[in-house]
């Protein structure tokens, strides 16, 4: 096995894997890779992860294939996060697995379809897809021999869990702590959840062009869309809109970018930690953009959830998108026999173990796990007499 010199040039804040706290299940060292990119390489191989391809991100798979799906969006998320890491002499393979694996456990249909789950399991511990993201890689997934799940390293799926309610965080030991006791998440955590943020939103913006929703007039309201609009007009007046849009995206995107690193350092610069601890202990987020930046970012979420998700034919689309997963519920809570074979032993053995929110944690699990596509296939299949059963 080879010198492992993961924490090299590394901020002596930044998550070292020499400071780990571990796996929960003993492993041998990974060789030739460091910890954490042990992480983000089962994240990638494992089977939630491939889902992503057919999950929502704003529109509906079938749409169109242009569109970003949660897989496309986790990839943009994990450039932009390994880019500040790198910057501020962070551990980019840890920000890089979260990034990864931070959507893994959401529902099909999105937003959509995470509020309709949590509806159905109001009764029963209610649904988060961030906890959920954490059943997967903790026991969901079904790859190991020795472990269920991908057992990844503690500061890994801190960094997964970016919101848990106190009643889930009760039962997540140490994990779940410093939700308690308001704690921060480390740096490399923090980093993904504001690395998300950038790039849904320009994405979506990007995205609801595509799709008719918005217009380039429109969002010229938005104060960050307009300055960069006309940057880009300036030098290239015959540009065509195609390429407008994404000249005007890419410079959103460095200018928040490069704030979010000069803004970040400059508290960190402040502050002096000494140890990832010292964050741990911080009376707020390190990570973050510049007031003004802030706002602007803050201003385009407003125009986005206005114009984009809240629009007629989103909305349309969402409302069945909630009734399809409500019926899939339903049907299978009813009768767990409905389900396949492995997912309906998991119902009944949640419910000798837990009662009726056991076997609802479980059909949660299974409908939580489909795609857009499958879900609406299996809707078919269960409540259209003219379609086959399987």
């Amino acid at each position: 096995m080879t010198e492992n010199r993961a924490d090299e040039g590394l901020m002596p804040y930044a998550s070292l894997e020499a400071n780990t706290r571990g796996r929960r299940y003993t492993e041998p060292g990974p060789g030739y890779r460091g910890e954490y990119e042990r992480d983000r390489d089962r994240i990638v191989h494992c089977t939630a992860f491939r889902r992503l391809v057919y999950k929502t991100q704003v529109f509906v798979n079938h749409e169109g294939d242009l569109y970003r799906t949660r897989l496309t969006h986790s990839l943009e998320v994990a450039q932009i996060g390994r880019s500040v890491s790198r910057r501020l002499r962070l551990n980019e393979p840890l920000a890089e697995a979260i990034c990864l694996a931070h959507d893994l456990g959401h529902t099909p249909f999105g937003h959509a379809g995470q509020e309709a789950l949590n509806g159905c399991m109001r009764d029963y511990g209610g649904f988060e897809h961030n906890f959920q993201s954490l059943r997967v890689v903790d026991e969901l997934e079904e790859r190991y021999a020795e472990f269920p799940g991908l057992n990844l390293t503690y500061e890994c799926r801190e960094g997964i869990l970016k919101h848990c309610s106190a009643r889930n965080a009760a039962l997540l030991g140490d994990l779940g702590q410093r939700f308690i006791e308001r704690k921060q998440p480390s740096l490399e955590a923090q980093i993904a959840n504001v690395a998300d943020e950038i790039a849904y939103n320009n994405h979506d913006v990007d995205d609801g062009l595509r799709a008719g929703l918005v217009t380039i007039d429109e969002l010229l309201t938005v104060p960050l869309c307009a300055r960069h609009h006309a940057v880009v007009i300036k030098k290239y007046p015959d540009i065509s809109e195609r390429r407008l849009t994404h000249e005007m995206i890419r410079r959103m995107i460095n200018e928040l970018v490069t704030d979010l690193i000069v803004s970040t350092q400059a508290r960190l610069d402040a502050a002096k930690p000494r140890t990832a601890d010292d964050i741990r202990e911080a009376s707020g987020p390190m990570v973050g953009f510049s007031d003004e930046r802030a706002a602007e970012h803050q201003a385009l979420k407003r125009f986005l959830m206005e114009h984009v998700y809240r629009h007629f034919r989103v909305l349309r689309m969402t409302r069945k998108a909630s009734r399809i997963v409500r019926d899939l519920f339903a049907a299978y809570f009813e009768d767990v026999r409905l389900l396949p074979d492995e997912h309906s032993k998991a119902a009944l053995a949640g419910a000798a173990r837990d009662g009726e929110s056991g076997k609802a944690r479980a059909v949660a699990d299974y409908i939580a796990g489909m795609t857009d596509r499958f879900a609406i296939v299996e809707h078919g299949r269960l409540f259209d007499p003219r379609l086959p059963v399987s």
